[in-house]
């Protein structure tokens, strides 16, 4: 291998979804960073933006850095969290090294739960989700923009929360 060349290995997906029968809506990235995985739990980067994210969209306190603490977030405000993907080749954390993706099995979660909209967050996720799991599930996904590190300028504008705020109109 030459110098600055990453190698790429087939991981999959380690954490359940989190969800119940009072779940609304399910947010999706497209499979968990090597910090979320080391952490065991989703959004483990400190630097991902995700928790905070929901906290001022919901108008609620964050909830703090343990795994029980964020799935009860996340169950108390109706949301249902998951990835597109159950397994893929993927370089660090980069969506864009991602390659022979196998999608997760929602059918248990939308027979289980009453979801309304399937959100996902940053394109790779929606990409992802159109080309694999769009027509069976019966889900058109709704953009939203990514909380990662990597998106940190588009956070910083006007309309990044406004588009955050769309999770809401599906919450009552």
């Amino acid at each position: 291998m030459g110098a600055g060349q990453t190698i790429s290995s087939r991981l999959v997906h380690p954490f359940e979804c989190v969800f119940d029968r009072n779940s609304k809506i399910l947010i999706l990235g497209t499979f968990p960073s090597p910090k979320s995985r080391a952490v065991g739990f989703y959004y483990g980067n400190k630097q991902n933006i995700f928790w905070q994210t929901l906290s001022l969209v919901l108008k609620k306190q964050p909830p703090t850095a343990d795994k029980e603490s964020k799935k009860g977030f996340l169950l108390e405000n109706r949301i249902a969290l998951w990835d597109v993907l159950y397994a893929c080749e993927i370089s660090g954390a980069n969506d864009k090294t991602i390659k022979n993706p196998e999608p997760n099995d929602f059918s248990t979660l939308f027979k289980k739960a009453s979801i309304k909209a399937v959100f996902t967050t940053g394109k790779q996720a929606t990409t992802y989700f159109k080309k694999l799991c769009a027509e069976k599930s019966g889900f058109v996904p709704i953009y939203l923009p990514s909380t990662s590190p990597a998106n940190r300028a588009r956070q910083k504008s006007e309309s990044f929360l406004a588009e955050w705020g769309k999770i809401k109109g599906f919450l009552e």
